[in-house]
């Protein structure tokens, strides 16, 4: 399957990158209705390895594999924004001792072993959370692959490692509030004055997130039907998506399908939608009104 002359000139430079069952499923989608942002997560990497009788560890192996595929795909369709919920603040306090260890091993691993692919394909990396929580040898081996990615210039791949929606809102309205005061004690304005101007974007300001567009699009892996506690302010009007997929076997086509599948539907931000005109909601009213 070929592009037409009038597709050419929208698709990603980088789309003959893709394998072959992947072009021709790009080339059925709009590129110009590309998600600007799609967070992921990532979910079944235990049930994946349990259903084969497997040590959990290995399905955590290669679910890491599965970031490296879905990621790669994304940069070649010139997804600006793609974000990983890796590591929770729950994983953090509920897993056992031993499995936090290996994923904080695997972290290390992944990000040493793939900076020259991410390099390759122009991916800058980036996180969000607490992860000055997380062991110092972690922390340094992920503030090297970011310096080493910050010169790209395509898809930003942010982890979101040590990561509660909670604990960030909790961190937003504590640098929010610290802010006020020491406006107040510059200014002579009374705190209260100043909280009560307060707006949603001084909110929005203050997220780990504030550099980034909410997402567009929430993919969650394994069937399971909740949030987790990811990015609860940033996805009031995102689009979910839901596959009984388990992680580790979910790639770039599969990406692919759930961007396809939110092509098809009307964003409406709490409004009507484009379907909707003044003269269909007076037809609509009339009988009520008679």
């Amino acid at each position: 399957m070929q592009p037409t002359h009038a597709q050419s000139a929208d698709l990603s430079p980088r789309w003959q990158e893709l394998s072959a069952d992947e072009q021709r499923l790009y080339l059925t989608l709009d590129p110009a209705k590309i998600p600007q942002h799609v967070a992921i997560i990532m979910d079944g990497n235990g049930r994946w390895a349990g259903r084969r009788a497997l040590k959990r560890f290995l399905g955590h192996q290669q679910g890491a594999e599965s970031v490296q595929y879905v990621v790669e795909t994304a940069s070649r369709i010139n997804l600006p924004w793609i974000t990983l919920y890796a590591f929770s603040l729950e994983n953090n306090l509920r897993r056992p001792k031993t499995e936090v260890s290996f994923l904080m091993k695997l972290l290390r691993s992944y990000l040493t072993g793939n900076v020259k692919r991410m390099n390759d394909n122009n991916i800058r990396m980036a996180y969000i959370g607490r992860t000055h929580e997380l062991p110092p040898d972690v922390q340094e081996t992920m503030q090297w692959a970011a310096a080493e990615t910050a010169h790209n210039t395509g898809t930003t791949l942010t982890l979101a490692l040590n990561y509660g929606a909670r604990t960030e809102l909790v961190d937003s309205m504590r640098a929010v509030m610290l802010k006020l005061i020491a406006e107040s004690k510059q200014t002579g304005r009374p705190l209260e004055e100043l909280v009560a101007e307060t707006t949603e974007c001084d909110i929005s300001g203050s997220l780990y997130t504030a550099h980034m567009p909410d997402p567009d699009l929430i993919i969650r892996t394994s069937g399971e039907q909740r949030i987790s506690n990811f990015l609860l302010w940033q996805i009031a009007y995102s689009e979910i998506f839901v596959t009984d997929r388990l992680w580790p076997d979910f790639r770039g086509i599969h990406l692919l399908e759930a961007i396809q599948n939110y092509q098809q539907r009307e964003r409406r931000f709490g409004g009507l939608g484009e379907s909707f005109t003044d003269e269909k909601l007076a037809e609509d009213a009339t009988p009520a009104l008679q």
